[in-house]
């Protein structure tokens, strides 16, 4: 999981629960506030009954059973019982309800004056009144729908307000912490696209207050040391290849000069010749490494326009001068599109050289001295397919197939030194272009150049 998924998982979590606890508190209390209130009418309603039946001589059992129920106060469904200090019921409100009741409850509201309890789905209220003269025990009981109704409407509020806001909370940070986390994305892009050709990329950075703005600051202050040692040794690398050059091509010269003098021996030539073999490859890994020393974006400019066939014949014609015993089949497959995707914008030395590379590798390593070429069209991109006969690589040989000084098994008894390819994929990447190696079927080897 990303670390932005992660930031946006645990803030919706956390909104998700504190709302919802948030609303269980709420719940909670104005369901206790409903039931205090009620209480507190019933207490209202108990006291006013028994003081209108004590202090008030004109008001009988009947008379007070017509205020009841015709009160603008009445409750739902209530019911009024009130009692002597005998525990003798001297008042009782309607007939048709009920209130369960024992004198164990009369008793306990003497000791503890007042009571409130759940009796089904009716309330019961309680409460000792006390006078000079005589005790009294009212026990009033009634349901509370109207409070009840307005409990329920607040559940169903905030259930729906929970999953509502919830949701909304969701997509708001998700949002949010895309938005927020947008330069760590870019930042992100930068640096996954940086090779060694584009160390000169940069990643901005606004304020110095910002984390990720830090980060970026360190990372181009990385970058700055990376690059200098790099291009460092890259001057090295070339130098010295440069420098190494003029001794050999004058040893290279002398043993020439040497192997042709008719005064030298049988002997003395062929142990000459396997010396000029040595100096040779020797010439040709140092002029490998120069090639790797001066391939950079900032020193050849891609804006030319080239045609990949010319460049590819060209290249063919090189080969043939230096192997004229390798054989290049060449086809070229029909195409309506196929004159517009040959033209590519590039550096035609570099491509010629990398295409020469790859001729050169396919015929060294087949088995009858003979690569095929192909050119094609696939979605408006020109692809080059070069394939030959040969001992094929193993599939973790073909994980390092690019990196430098790689060299597999089929390549015993044959001269090189493992940069070839390596010269390659840096001259493509140049041109942003794609090589691929394959096995499309037994002792078959498949390059191809994808040019977008």
């Amino acid at each position: 999981m990303t670390l932005k998924n992660r930031i946006s998982l645990l803030v919706s979590l956390l909104f998700t629960i504190l709302f919802g606890l948030a609303s269980t508190v709420i719940f909670v209390l104005y369901s206790n506030f409903r039931k205090e209130e009620f209480r507190d009418r019933l207490e209202i309603k108990a006291l006013s009954n028994i003081k209108l039946l004590v202090n008030v001589k004109e008001v009988d059992d009947q008379l007070l059973k017509i205020i009841d129920q015709n009160s603008i106060n009445k409750l739902y469904d209530e019911k009024t019982l009130v009692f002597d200090s005998h525990f003798k019921l001297i008042y009782s409100s309607i007939d048709d309800a009920k209130i369960n009741w024992s004198v164990e409850d009369l008793k306990y509201l003497k000791k503890h004056k007042t009571f409130f309890k759940q009796q089904g789905d009716y309330e019961v209220y309680g409460v000792f009144y006390d006078t000079k003269d005589k005790d009294f025990y009212a026990l009033i009981s009634a349901t509370d729908d109207y409070g009840k109704r307005k409990l329920l409407f607040l559940r169903y509020t905030l259930v729906v307000s929970y999953i509502f806001f919830t949701c909304i909370c969701w997509v708001l940070t998700s949002f949010m912490v895309k938005k927020a986390m947008n330069p760590l994305s870019v930042f992100h892009q930068k640096i996954k696209n940086i090779n060694e050709n584009n160390l000169d990329t940069r990643v901005e950075s606004k304020s110095n207050k910002n984390e990720i703005d830090l980060i970026a600051n360190e990372f181009n202050f990385m970058m700055d040391r990376i690059e200098i040692s790099y291009q460092k040794q890259k001057e090295f690398t070339a130098h010295a290849s440069h420098e190494l050059r003029t001794p050999l091509s004058r040893i290279t010269s002398q043993i020439e000069n040497v192997v042709t003098d008719p005064a030298t021996s049988e002997k003395g030539k062929s142990f000459l010749k396997t010396i000029l073999s040595d100096v040779n490859q020797l010439t040709e890994l140092i002029n490998s490494l120069l090639i790797l020393s001066k391939i950079d974006n900032k020193n050849h400019e891609n804006t030319e326009v080239q045609r990949m066939d010319e460049i590819l014949f060209s290249a063919i014609e090189n080969l043939n001068k230096s192997f004229p015993d390798f054989v290049i089949l060449f086809e070229m497959e029909e195409s309506d599109n196929l004159d517009s995707v040959l033209e590519v914008k590039g550096n035609k030395n570099l491509l010629e050289i990398a295409l020469g590379n790859i001729l050169k590798n396919a015929c060294v390593y087949s088995d009858d001295k003979q690569a095929k070429v192909k050119i094609s069209e696939e979605n408006n991109h020109l692809v080059i397919s070069i394939s030959n006969n040969g001992k094929t690589l193993s599939e973790d040989e073909q994980k390092n197939l690019f990196q430098p000084f790689m060299r597999g098994k089929n390549s015993k008894g044959t001269s090189g030194f493992g940069l070839g390819l390596r010269i390659v994929q840096r001259i493509l990447s140049l041109h942003n272009t794609t090589i691929t190696y394959s096995v499309p079927t037994d002792n078959i080897n498949l390059f191809q150049l994808f040019f977008h």
